[in-house]
């Protein structure tokens, strides 16, 4: 007699992953980035607010600006090989706090001593530069790799956010305190930035102990080699430096002219700057939660679309097509961006990450200055057409050709494999 086999169990579907957003590791991360970013904006304007009260003059916060990114580029080379050496949670505690110690330092030397405001410029870009490896390297280790997109997301979200209410909120802040008040409040904000994250994992280097290590430019180069294991991160940072040292400088350099000279207005500059910041929100949202297929091409497409912004300035448009061309812009930054640090952070031997994020900081701020230093010379001696035009080919033809290099088509050096 023969039985009936009982039939099998329906596999039933798997619970969708926890969101990000209810961990509290995470949200200490992100709490701490936050508050990093937040004073990191907000020192420029601040000390913009010095100027006007004629505390500081322009050729002293140009000084004081200029020591900020000259500690900031040395820092996060050097922020790179100590995360990776060390804890990161140390790093970014350490880094923080020096950026903290340079707050009341700029608010005593304020119309009194430039040396000293210069110094403690130098020291605050110090400890920006040092921690932001650090950070970025955090979060590979806070969020399993499922959902860091999702966490890069909300990173990027929480800074574009402080860049649309900050200046409301700093206008309002000034009302009723004096720039000194402000700099100390910058000082608190690096303090959060130091104490509210949490502890991540230890790298392979710190577990180790304090055995004998290789020195401090065997172990950058060391991060260079990593990199260059990976041709589609090499190709996005060609990309970012079509983008950011041409794209970005020249719009910078453009458009106040051009909402001023064209327009007769200032409301053209605001606008636009204001439509970028809400586009990047918009993309941010988008990327969270969509995965193309194809992650590399989607994401130098949106890199690309930063070439409608130069674009619109080019010829005399209605200001709204100007200000749509950098809404499409902002979308198009954090399509990039989400995926881009999310590869990386995936694709990048644990131990060697904080040194190849150091490299993309490098390229992402060292090169804007030098991108305005020479855009500026170029629009006096040729025109702002003809030089706002080469910016936005070179924005379109260059991540066009970086989407064409081996292994840029998932980010990967591998393809993945189909979902079932």
């Amino acid at each position: 007699m023969t039985t009936t086999p009982t039939p099998a169990a329906a596999k039933s579907p798997s619970p969708p992953p926890r969101s990000v957003l209810r961990e509290l590791a995470f949200l200490r991360l992100w709490a701490g980035t936050t508050a990093s970013g937040l004073a990191t904006w907000a020192l420029p304007f601040v000390l913009g607010l010095a100027v006007l009260h004629r505390d500081l003059g322009a050729a002293g916060l140009g000084l004081v600006l200029a020591a900020r990114t000259a500690g900031f580029l040395v820092a996060v080379a050097v922020g790179g090989v100590l995360a990776d050496r060390h804890s990161r949670r140390a790093v970014v505690l350490w880094s923080a706090l020096a950026a903290a110690s340079a707050a009341p330092l700029l608010a005593a030397g304020l119309g009194r001593s430039l040396v000293l405001m210069t110094a403690a410029a130098a020291l605050a870009g110090a400890g920006q530069g040092a921690c932001r490896p650090a950070f970025q390297a955090l979060t590979a280790e806070t969020v399993d790799p499922d959902r860091r997109q999702q966490a890069n997301a909300a990173m990027t979200l929480a800074v574009r956010s402080s860049t649309l209410a900050g200046p409301a909120l700093t206008a309002l802040l000034a009302a009723v305190l004096d720039v000194r008040t402000l700099l100390l409040g910058i000082g608190l904000l690096w303090l959060a930035a130091a104490l509210v994250p949490g502890g991540g994992t230890a790298t392979a280097a710190a577990a180790a102990g304090p055995g004998r290590r290789a020195g401090f430019r065997a172990e950058f180069t060391e991060g260079i080699r990593e990199a260059r294991r990976h041709p589609w991160f090499l190709a996005g940072l060609a990309a970012l430096v079509a983008v950011i040292a041409l794209g970005y400088s020249a719009t910078s350099v453009a458009l106040p002219l051009i909402s001023r000279d064209r327009y007769g207005t200032t409301w053209v500059l605001a606008a636009a700057m204001t439509a970028y910041t809400v586009g990047a929100l918009g993309g941010a949202l988008v990327i969270a939660r969509w995965r193309p297929r194809s992650q590399g091409w989607a994401a130098f497409a949106g890199l690309a679309a930063y070439g409608f912004a130069p674009l619109s300035l080019v010829l005399p448009v209605h200001p709204v097509a100007v200000v749509v061309a950098y809404a499409v812009a902002g979308i198009g930054i954090e399509l990039f961006n989400v995926p881009w640090f999310t590869a990386t952070q995936r694709e990048v031997a644990p131990d060697k990450l904080a040194r190849v994020s150091s490299l993309d900081f490098l390229v992402s701020y060292g090169l804007a200055p030098v991108g305005l230093a020479l855009i500026a010379p170029a629009v006096g001696a040729f025109g702002a057409a003809p030089v706002l035009a080469a910016c936005a080919a070179a924005c379109f033809l260059v991540p066009a050709g970086a989407a064409l290099v081996p292994t840029a088509r998932h980010f990967s050096r591998t393809a993945p494999r189909p979902a079932d």
